[in-house]
């Protein structure tokens, strides 16, 4: 399965290249994922592939392919192709509004994918139980404790924290609030902490709050093993935290889901395009239901556009709001081996 561990290596056998003090802060982590370092991988549609994620495995972490809107066929092959890359654990992240999700998780089995996160909503029993019946470790989000304790009781194994710093859809807490809220109560299971997180210091802080590692997303975008374009690239390291702002909503009638992305032309035009929407269904000419769908239907593409085209005015920039530390292009295992060095010496100093 691809949750074995690599050959002839333990938790805390003593060659992780962290401190003592972090390999026991994070073992449970290290344990649960089979990896060196208890660093989870956000998965980011278009940017969490096969070169990333084996990328993030190979340097001792733990990598996700974000699946997005995959059909089961490419789900597959990109799971052979990121096993090709690299003997090491990774998982494999899973929308639970996929029109497709049964056939999505019959290929994370046929591939004997042996780490699931499912994201995006409530997981159905009917899955949660597949998956556990094949023995794969299940990962869900926990926006709030009871949330948690439920998706426990059916079978989840392991829970992400995730605040509104992190990029793309995001809920409506903060990371440091989330983690006061549900740290010191759910003990029974590991739990990765995510959501503007960019210095190993910071990481340092949640695993002393009782964290089991963390979740990195915006850090690793700019990676040298990243597709992303260099344009892409270019805007995060030009931007500031107060840059990756979330949509904004007009009207109430016409909800939309928070995205935190970097400001461009687009988001500009996405709050005309809602007013002349609104405005349409105000004077009779199209009825809600059409006029929420054309608000839903903005960003269509948008993502793809800026992250594979280059277009960084009129695609989507999706990042966290540690996107100000992100300055330059470096190999994953470099950034890794940074933020290892930046969680021991907070250790020390404490």
């Amino acid at each position: 399965m691809r949750c074995t561990q690599p050959m002839g290596w333990m938790p805390n056998s003593g060659d992780s290249g962290a401190s003592a003090e972090l390999n026991a802060l994070w073992s449970r982590g290290q344990a649960f994922l089979g990896t060196r370092y208890a660093i989870l991988g956000g998965a980011m549609s278009w940017i969490s592939e096969r070169h990333l994620v084996s990328a993030i495995s190979n340097a001792g972490g733990f990598g996700v392919i974000a699946c997005g809107s995959m059909e089961p066929a490419m789900l597959q092959a990109e799971i052979a192709a990121t096993a090709e890359r690299t003997n090491k654990p990774f998982g494999v992240n899973l929308i639970v509004m996929h029109p497709q999700l049964d056939d999505l998780v019959a290929a994370c089995l046929a591939e004997k994918v042996g780490h699931v996160v499912l994201a995006g909503g409530m997981p159905p029993r009917p899955v949660l139980d597949r998956l556990k019946e094949a023995s794969v470790k299940v990962i869900g989000f926990a926006p709030t404790l009871p949330v948690a304790k439920k998706l426990m009781r059916q079978g989840v194994d392991a829970f992400i924290i995730e605040g509104m710093e992190a990029g793309g859809h995001i809920g409506p807490v903060s990371t440091g609030v989330l983690a006061q809220e549900i740290l010191p109560h759910l003990k029974d299971v590991p739990v990765f902490v995510g959501g503007g997180i960019g210095r190993g210091d910071m990481m340092a802080s949640f695993l002393s709050m009782g964290a089991s590692g963390c979740q990195i997303g915006t850090r690793f975008v700019c990676a040298t093993e990243s597709i992303a374009h260099e344009k892409f690239k270019k805007a995060f390291y030009r931007a500031s935290a107060r840059d990756a702002q979330p949509t904004v909503q007009l009207d109430p009638e016409f909800p939309v889901i928070p995205v935190r992305a970097l400001r461009n032309n687009a988001t500009a035009r996405f709050l005309d395009a809602q007013r002349e929407t609104i405005a349409r269904f105000r004077a009779g000419e199209v009825d809600q239901k059409a006029a929420q769908l054309e608000i839903e239907h903005f960003w269509a593409g948008a993502l793809r556009r800026g992250i594979i085209d280059g277009d960084v005015e009129n695609g989507s920039l999706m990042a966290g709001q540690s996107v100000g530390m992100v300055k330059s292009e470096q190999p994953i295992a470099e950034i890794i081996a940074e933020l290892v060095a930046q969680a021991d010496d907070a250790l020390a100093g404490a």
